[in-house]
């Protein structure tokens, strides 16, 4: 197995298309599909189903590009590392982020490396939890943002924030609490929650397991925050989250939030494999991020959140 075929493989799968790759790649279409017959050959599986419509992966192919895509990152990472060993860094860096952490996070960090940083690319992607730790892990991202809820040990890990979590109403809804709640209470409403084990929901079950509560009373499972958002404003039922996801509905009134007693929290931790070493790039946007971070929470610019060292 060759590199060369590993890119001409992805290219196929980018484009859909032998003529569309052949002209990325500046070969010929010929040892586009020869070099592809011996990576086949190789494996012992079709990666391609090829039709006149063009062609399109076969389940064999979705689970080796996924491969391939982390392999030749990893390659390019060695190599811009290796280029930028006595300068300033500069590469591509995959930066994974929560839907629930991203309005809070993504476009900050954007300015941030663009004004630090000015020769990194980065690429953010955002994604469920559940879905982020198998990209991490294979090397298909760099850094990921995820929530510490004790499964992370495979990971290298920075803390950067803790995060409190308030019940969220619609202002119209007539069981809409006006002052702090109880867990107890918070627990007994119409809740619409992300599904398990993405987001805030095992953080939630395990408080109620801890309390000697009733399990959440949930009337949908909604791993999406725009679906979860538009749901809430229907009138369907209350949420569990942090704040910033929904900020511009609290800021307008359409939605409110209230304090829950004991505080629900959640820590966001930044990580990265424990086995594929960061390059020079991805190190200097991990450690942009955690001050990035710091000063969020100085400012009051990520409400609800607080230095790990600092919260409650």
């Amino acid at each position: 197995m060759e590199l060369r075929q590993l890119r001409y493989f992805s290219a196929i799968a980018k484009h859909g298309s032998f003529s569309k790759a052949a002209e990325q790649v500046f070969v010929a279409q010929s040892a586009l599909s020869h070099q592809l017959a011996q990576l086949e050959d190789e494996l012992g599986v079709r990666l391609l189903h090829r039709s006149r419509r063009g062609v399109a992966l076969t389940e064999a192919g979705r689970i080796f590009l996924a491969h391939a895509t982390a392999i030749l990152r990893q390659v390019d990472d060695a190599r811009a590392s290796v280029m930028n060993a006595a300068g300033e860094p500069s590469g591509k860096v995959v930066f994974g982020v929560p839907h629930s952490a991203s309005n809070a996070l993504a476009l900050p960090l954007l300015q941030a490396v663009q004004r630090a940083l000015p020769k990194v690319e980065l690429e953010l992607t955002e994604e469920l939890t559940g879905n982020l730790v198998p990209q991490l892990r294979s090397g298909q991202i760099n850094l990921a943002v995820l929530f510490d809820d004790g499964t992370l040990g495979e990971f290298e890990q920075t803390a950067l924030l803790d995060e409190r979590l308030s019940l969220i109403s619609p202002a119209t809804a007539a069981d809409r609490p006006v002052a702090a709640v109880s867990l107890q209470q918070a627990l007994a409403l119409p809740l619409i929650l992300p599904a398990h084990p993405h987001g805030v929901r095992p953080i939630i079950e395990s408080a109620a397991r801890a309390h000697g509560l009733p399990a959440p009373n949930v009337v949908a499972d909604i791993s999406s925050i725009s679906i979860l958002r538009t749901t809430m404003l229907a009138g369907m039922g209350h949420t569990l989250l942090p704040v910033m996801p929904l900020q511009h509905d609290l800021a307008s009134g359409a939605l409110c939030a209230v304090d829950v007693t004991p505080a629900l929290t959640r820590q966001l931790v930044l990580c990265a494999s424990r086995h594929i070493p960061l390059s020079a790039a991805a190190t200097a946007v991990l450690q942009l991020t955690v001050t990035l971070a710091q000063t969020l929470c100085a400012e009051g610019a990520w409400r609800g959140a607080a230095p790990v060292a600092d919260a409650a």
